[in-house]
C-alpha cells in the first residue's frame, strides 16, 4: 500500500463488500487506510491504531486486514455497537480490544488497562487514531433509538442507552432560552425560538414521549414557504437535540489534546467531520498544533516553540464523486488529519 501523493488525491478504491459491512459501508475507507498507512508501517509490529468511534467496525475491519501487524483499540459509547462489532471482529483475536466508553477517555484507558495493545501505546504511543464524528448509519437505522425523524420512535438520542438525558428530558425540562440556543447553535435553526415557544406550550399539556409528536409540532411551526425549500423540517431540531444529549462537541474539544499526548512520533490522527462546527473545532485545534510560537518576525523558530505537527491534509479533503455515489453519507464529510514531528517531545 502507498500512502498518500503530493495533492491529497484520493487512491483508487477497493471495492466495498456490503455484505461484510452488514450493510454499514464506511465512509472513506481505502483513503483512512492511505492516510495512516505510512504510520502504522513504520511503528512495525508496534503499532497500535485507535478507532475511538469504532461503530459497527468497518474501519477497524478494514485496518486489521491491510495492517497484519498492527492492533486495534476500539471505543465506542454505544454497548450494541460494541456487541455487534466484537461479534465481527472476534476472527482478529487479541489484536482487537473493544472499550466502552467515550472517546474522550481514551487517554485515561490507554494510561491504566491492561493487555498487549494497552501495553504498546504506553510504551511507543499511538500510532494511529481515526475519529469518524457524528452519528452512525446503524444508530439511525435502529428505529428505536429515536435518533431518525422519518419513524415514531420514544425521543431518547442517547448514543450510550444506559446514561445521561434523553431528548424527550431536553424538551420537557429545558427553558424557553435554553432550549432556543440549544435549537440555534447545534442545529442552526431559523426558528429556534418560534419552536422552543410551541415546545412549551404543549408539554404543558403533555411531556413529550415520541418523535413522531415533535415532528408533527415543527411541520406546524415552521411556514410552508420554508418546508418547500428547506429540505425536511425536522432535520435541524433533531441534529440540534442528539448533539446536546450526547455532548458531541465537547467530546470533540476535549479529545484532540489527548490523543495529541498519546500519538508516538511519526503518529497519525484523522478527523471526519459532517456538520461544521465538529469541523471548525477541528480545523482550530489542527491549525494550533501545526504553528510554531515563536514571535512573528524572527528568521528561525525559538528553542521549544516549533510546531509538534504536520498537516497530512491539504485543508479539508471531501468525498470523491464515485465514494458518494456508493455512500451517500458521504456527501458532507471533510476529512482533516495531521502527524506528530519525529522531533516532538513526548
Amino acid at each position: 500500500m502507498t500512502g498518500p501523493d503530493s495533492n491529497g488525491a484520493q487512491p483508487a478504491d477497493m471495492d466495498y463488500d456490503i455484505d461484510s459491512n452488514r450493510g454499514h459501508v464506511p465512509v472513506m475507507r481505502d483513503r483512512m487506510a492511505h492516510l495512516l498507512e505510512p504510520a502504522v508501517t513504520a511503528f512495525g509490529p508496534r503499532a497500535v491504531i485507535v478507532d475511538g468511534t469504532l461503530g459497527a467496525g468497518g474501519h477497524t475491519e478494514h485496518f486489521l486486514t491491510v495492517f497484519p501487524d498492527a492492533r486495534v483499540i476500539g471505543v465506542d459509547r454505544d454497548p450494541d455497537a460494541l456487541r455487534e462489532a466484537g461479534d465481527r471482529l472476534a476472527r482478529f483475536g487479541e489484536r482487537f480490544v473493544a472499550v466502552h466508553a467515550r472517546f474522550d477517555e481514551i487517554g485515561r484507558i490507554i494510561k491504566s488497562a491492561e493487555g498487549p495493545a494497552f501495553d504498546a501505546a504506553r510504551e511507543h504511543g499511538v500510532a494511529g487514531a481515526l475519529f469518524d464524528l457524528g452519528v452512525s448509519s446503524m444508530q439511525l437505522d435502529r428505529e428505536d433509538r429515536g435518533f431518525a425523524y422519518r419513524a415514531d420512535a420514544p425521543l431518547d438520542m442517547r448514543m450510550d442507552p444506559t446514561q445521561g438525558q434523553t431528548a424527550a428530558d431536553v424538551l420537557n425540562t429545558y427553558s424557553h432560552g435554553e432550549l432556543a440556543r440549544v435549537l440555534k447553535t447545534y442545529g442552526d435553526e431559523r426558528f429556534a425560538g418560534k419552536i422552543s415557544a410551541a415546545v412549551l406550550r404543549e408539554r404543558d399539556k403533555e411531556p413529550f414521549e415520541r418523535s413522531g409528536r415533535l415532528v408533527d409540532l415543527l411541520y406546524e411551526t415552521i411556514p410552508a414557504a420554508t418546508r418547500r425549500t428547506g429540505g425536511h423540517p425536522a432535520k435541524r431540531t433533531f441534529q440540534a437535540l442528539r448533539v446536546e444529549v450526547n455532548r458531541e462537541l465537547e467530546a470533540v474539544e476535549n479529545v484532540i489534546p489527548v490523543i495529541a499526548e498519546l500519538l508516538g512520533p511519526g503518529g497519525r490522527a484523522v478527523f471526519m467531520s459532517y456538520q461544521s462546527l465538529e469541523d471548525k473545532l477541528v480545523k482550530s485545534a489542527f491549525a494550533q498544533l501545526t504553528t510554531s510560537t515563536t514571535p512573528p518576525g524572527l528568521p528561525v523558530d525559538l528553542p521549544g516553540t516549533e510546531a509538534r505537527f504536520t498537516a497530512i491534509t491539504h485543508g479539508a479533503e471531501k468525498a470523491s464523486e464515485a465514494e458518494i455515489a456508493r455512500n451517500p453519507r458521504a456527501a458532507s464529510v471533510r476529512v482533516r488529519g495531521v502527524e506528530k514531528r519525529a522531533e516532538a517531545e513526548q
